[in-house]
């Protein structure tokens, strides 16, 4: 099944995909460096333009249409101006999107959307009653959601992010089950990092801090089970928000590659930007193994709906 890929990053979501047998024929994110990424990974080449640029009848028509939508106007971390915010009203661009293939006689029979878990809260719900309305009302989608944790599905990252799936017909679609977590942080570490990733003495006592004036939260390392990952990680927050761990005695934060693995890629996934923008990109992936056990889920409920016909 042919597969279209709206706000793709650096290919979490894609490549949780193709391992399902999948085939992404189209690809698009606004960030150059996450393109960068992504083009060295994928045999299929993303295009790196705003999606309120790309002329709609250039994005080809697919079985199954995915994206991880902007979600920092309906996160709790930002200043969840929901529709808003610019990057809020993309959904309705996707919309735009779907309206053409219908248009031109092919309905994408999925759509995957991924978001922050504060995305069902937002606004009291009714962002999202607004975004279930027109997938089910205006564009004729049985929808199914969920919120799930990258850590009950294989890697130790908490990690909740609320999915949406949506078939074009009656399908009996179940959530991938929980697989539990076999692994702890510290089994992803590297071994014989460089030295930059160490904390120097004068930075520790600001990483370390409870907080300052009124605002207190204690600060833990060396966490089993990773914080969720963030797109502003080389800031280097305090270690209540930040994942950081001890090794040779000395404390450090961790690095692009183990960031990548509580994403669930691979060590064969090349990372050719700076630090600063993989860990942007790491931040704001989709878990790759969630990603790949909705996919198997996708095509089992598909196939039953096939062999009922």
């Amino acid at each position: 099944m042919d597969v279209v890929s709206l706000f793709c990053g650096c290919g979490g979501l894609d490549l949780g995909f193709e391992k399902a047998g999948f085939n992404v024929v189209w690809a698009n994110d606004i960030d150059k460096y996450a393109v960068k990424t992504y083009n060295v990974n994928f045999q299929n080449k993303a295009i790196c333009q705003d999606i309120y640029e790309i002329n709609i009848d250039e994005i080809p028509n697919c079985d199954v249409l995915i994206g991880g939508f902007p979600c920092q106007p309906f996160s709790m971390m930002g200043e969840e101006k929901g529709f808003a915010d610019r990057r809020g009203v993309l959904f309705f661009r996707i919309e735009e999107i779907i309206r053409a293939m219908i248009n031109r006689g092919h309905k994408p029979t999925v759509l995957v959307f991924e978001n922050v878990r504060n995305l069902k809260n937002h606004d009291k719900g009714r962002t999202f009653a607004k975004i279930k309305d027109i997938l089910e009302n205006n564009l004729n989608y049985r929808v199914y959601s969920k919120i799930l944790n990258s850590a009950d599905f294989g890697v130790p990252q908490t990690r909740n992010r609320t999915y949406i799936i949506c078939f074009d017909k009656d399908v009996n679609f179940v959530f991938p089950q929980k697989i539990g977590l076999k692994i702890t942080l510290q089994d992803l570490l590297e071994h014989d990092v460089e030295q930059k990733y160490y904390l120097s003495d004068k930075i520790l006592p600001t990483i370390l801090s409870s907080g300052t004036g009124g605002y207190f939260s204690q600060w833990k390392i060396d966490l089993p089970v990773a914080r969720p990952l963030c797109a502003t990680m080389a800031k280097m927050h305090r270690a209540n928000q930040d994942n950081y761990v001890t090794q040779n005695g000395k404390i450090r934060r961790l690095t692009p590659r183990e960031c990548a693995r509580l994403q669930g890629f691979p060590d064969s996934f090349i990372i050719p930007v700076s630090d600063s923008q993989a860990y942007k990109q790491f931040g704001n992936a989709v878990t790759v193994n969630v990603s790949n056990a909705i996919a198997i889920q996708i095509k089992k409920a598909l196939e039953v709906s096939e062999n009922e016909q």
